[in-house]
């Protein structure tokens, strides 16, 4: 018997091509909120539980609490459930930090968040990058609810830092 890897590798030719229309390009935002990097940081990552809108936008909901906890990104609720929203990769503070995100799925239905902050005139500039959408349980879904939710999420972290939200 031959060996199963012994074949000559595929003619690119004979492969189609991906549309770029197919592609979901990442779902990219920038706030610009007052004070100093390591201000902004601090507030978005240790301060979470303040500002983001459990209300609208978590698994358990009002009075639940969300933080930064080691690697993890979690929401504990007022029973003590937790629920696991992603895991930090790559820890850069003040200037950044990336993660696997998942809120309310498993983590085999991961995206990507990337979150940077630089100073700018006027404060400090946050950019979110949200991608890895082909992770997501229905990645078409996911991009246009983050697409939609993002930008709400942002102006209450803007508002929090003192700034003039929407």
């Amino acid at each position: 018997m031959d060996n199963l890897f012994s074949h000559a590798p595929a003619d690119p030719s004979d492969v189609p091509e991906a549309e770029a229309s197919d592609a979901l390009e990442p779902v990219v935002f920038t706030v610009v909120v007052p004070g100093a990097v390591a201000r902004a940081f601090v507030g978005f990552t240790e301060h979470t539980h303040l500002w983001w809108p459990l209300e609208d936008h978590s698994v358990y909901g009002a009075g639940s609490y969300v933080e930064f906890e080691e690697n993890l990104i979690l929401e504990t609720a007022d029973d003590g459930r937790t629920a696991t929203w992603g895991s930090i990769d790559d820890w850069q503070p003040p200037l950044s930090f990336h993660a696997s995100w998942h809120p309310g799925s498993s983590a085999v239905w991961s995206t990507e968040l990337r979150v940077a902050f630089r100073a700018v005139d006027g404060g400090t500039e946050l950019r979110l990058v949200h991608s890895g959408w082909e992770g997501a349980e229905d990645p078409a879904a996911a991009r246009a609810e983050y697409l939609a939710g993002w930008p709400g999420v942002l102006d209450r972290f803007l508002r929090f830092m003192g700034g003039a939200g929407a």
